[in-house]
């Protein structure tokens, strides 16, 4: 016999499944982070545009994926979601602004500045979406958790 007791609340932890959106919100992110390393790297020359197309492509399949996901998710802290993800989003989009700024003040134009700008926009939307989901994920799970008052 163990030692440690289980609680039933640690029984409904166990049985509370989300989809995996963090995870793949993650692989989304590192498709875009090589793809734009790998545009950082012609600058300020024209770079060939297949394997950054190849990337970007697959990051926004990846990330359309995990929105009808995260759109089907049940049980989950709506209203933490999207607090965290207004306030995440703002800080992204600046970021991903500044990126953007730095890449046309370097000269970059035309397709490449395309391809630049939907994996930024890709990343400005992304990153929010996996904080959001797991402070809500974590917050559903400690709703579910916590004990009822007599």
């Amino acid at each position: 016999m163990s030692a440690v007791a289980t609680e039933p609340a640690s029984d409904a932890l166990s049985e509370r499944r989300f989809p995996p959106v963090a995870e793949i919100g993650t692989a989304c992110l590192v498709l875009i982070v090589i793809g734009g390393i790998y545009m950082a790297a012609y600058s300020p020359r024209r770079p060939p545009l297949g394997i950054p197309i190849a990337l970007a492509t697959a990051a926004g399949l990846l990330f359309l994926a995990n929105v009808v996901m995260l759109a089907l998710t049940k049980g989950l802290a709506w209203n933490k979601f999207f607090l965290v993800f207004r306030w995440t989003l703002l800080a992204y989009a600046i970021a991903a602004g500044l990126i953007e700024f730095a890449f046309v003040r370097n000269h970059t134009r035309g397709a490449g500045l395309v391809v630049l700008t939907f994996m930024l926009l890709l990343f400005a939307i992304d990153v929010p979406i996996i904080i959001s989901f797991t402070v809500a994920r974590y917050q559903s799970i400690r709703v579910v958790a916590r004990p009822h008052a007599a």
